[in-house]
């Protein structure tokens, strides 16, 4: 069985220690963002803030309710969307199979996100809105979402992300119709810290990717390990261009600041930079101590560098034990599925949004949104749409606690609590779950 681990919440920081450059170590010995061949200069973050909130209209709208995702089917996080397209499918089935949202089925609509070197997503949100959608589950990247988050928004709909986990959308001015199953990486630096330190770390490389997840994990995870008694002038931050043509500038400083451990923090380039890594000797496979997160930590990272490169490779992501019950039900829909990652934030994408509609008594969008986050907390616990629809339907006050678990949004519609899978590389590249760790509460 697999062992969950419980992590006591660290103080969230705000603008002050958000930004890289402000919180990087003042140590010659270390390589903070902005400094050296190769590094990009370094995109602020702050959470300081009071979130927009959504304010339900006079008029419920009793219309279906129609979904439609914004989820990778194309692009640099491409094996993100089996899982999470298969997951949304599987909970409009649930919830039509309870009869639906106001006593009528809910209609999917699908759609690709692409990246960001891409426009598919723009022209996906286009479609989607001209027919008439309430909800958009997606994006997965966060650099994605920010391309079409004001549109989304502006047309007042919802937007649900089962994967964003950048710091910035806390106080992102959304107009109270954002939100996210996925936990921020205030929760999931804490849990990759505790991996890193838990090995007995205490010289440190962190390597990022500079757009607002990477930098805010990066600096989140530099503050976590400090507190873990790992001495700041002993943590290297390197922030990185993703669209580089090489990274041996970023590899051969690490390989200088002699680490005996790296946190790298990236989506598929990372591939590149473990490959430049173990021919310097400092791969995985070396017997350096290496740490991925969610943007990374997939069996396509396997797929994409030599066999056994990334043997003993460990790190998080945005997992919890779903069970197989769980993730059979998913293979019946998609017998290829091989990756799990964000399969149950986007189930519970879907089933809150509907819980919200029906709670509602609309299906407008800034009605689902005045009621996302109180039917995730405070009332009658439902595992289930069709036990918390009926409890709905009967008068009661509901908490979904999903196939995520207890989720108890914040004000900033998402997750207090976070629950990440600690996953490991083996010999053959492939990834096993070894425990899980919960963070928040």
């Amino acid at each position: 069985m697999a062992r969950r681990t419980f992590v006591r919440a660290a103080a969230v920081f705000g603008a002050a220690c958000l930004a890289l450059a402000g919180c990087s170590s003042d140590s010659d010995d270390s390589a903070t963002s902005g400094s050296g061949d190769g590094a990009a200069s370094a995109t602020t973050v702050t959470t300081d803030c009071e979130p927009a909130q959504a304010t339900a209209g006079a008029t419920p709208v009793t219309t279906p309710l129609k979904i439609g995702t914004l989820l990778p089917e194309t692009g640099s996080l491409a094996f993100l969307g089996p899982p999470e397209v298969a997951a949304v499918r599987l909970a409009v089935d649930d919830v039509n199979a309870a009869g639906g949202v106001l006593n009528q089925p809910v209609e999917l609509i699908t759609g690709d996100s692409g990246d960001t070197t891409t426009d598919t997503a723009n022209a996906t949100v286009d479609r989607e809105l001209a027919a008439g959608t309430q909800v958009i589950v997606g994006a997965a990247s966060s650099s994605v979402s920010l391309k079409v988050i004001d549109k989304i928004t502006s047309a007042g709909v919802v937007m649900f992300s089962p994967a964003n986990t950048s710091d910035q959308f806390v106080c992102y001015p959304d107009k109270g119709l954002y939100f996210r199953t996925a936990p921020t990486d205030v929760l999931q630096a804490q849990a990759l810290a505790q991996l890193i330190s838990d090995d007995g770390a205490q010289r440190v490389s962190i390597i990022a990717l500079n757009d607002p997840y990477g930098t805010g994990l990066a600096t989140n995870t530099q503050n976590n390990l400090v507190e873990a008694g790992v001495p700041e002038d002993q943590i290297q931050k390197i922030i990185y261009d993703p669209n580089a043509q090489s990274f041996n500038a970023e590899v051969d400083q690490i390989k200088d600041f002699g680490p005996d451990a790296v946190a790298l923090i990236g989506f598929e380039e990372s591939a590149k930079i473990l490959t430049r890594m173990h021919e310097v000797g400092i791969g995985p496979s070396d017997g350096m101590l290496v740490y991925g997160v969610d943007g990374n930590m997939g069996n396509a990272l396997g797929e994409a560098v030599a066999p056994g490169l990334l043997d003993t490779m460990s790190g998080t992501t945005p997992l919890t034990d779903v069970g197989p019950d769980f993730q059979n039900r998913l293979r019946a829909l998609d017998p290829a599925l091989i990756d799990f990652n964000y399969a149950g934030e986007s189930y519970d994408a879907v089933v809150i949004s509907a819980l919200a509609a029906e709670q509602a008594g609309s299906t407008a969008g800034v009605d689902i949104a005045a009621n996302i986050n109180s039917v995730t907390e405070g009332g009658t616990t439902c595992t289930s749409y069709q036990q918390c629809v009926d409890l709905l339907r009967g008068g009661q006050d509901i908490d979904y606690d999903g196939v995520t678990g207890r989720l108890e949004f914040t004000d900033a519609g998402e997750p207090g609590i976070g629950s990440y899978g600690h996953l490991v590389f083996g010999p053959d590249n492939t990834l096993t779950t070894e425990d899980y760790i919960v963070v928040g509460g």
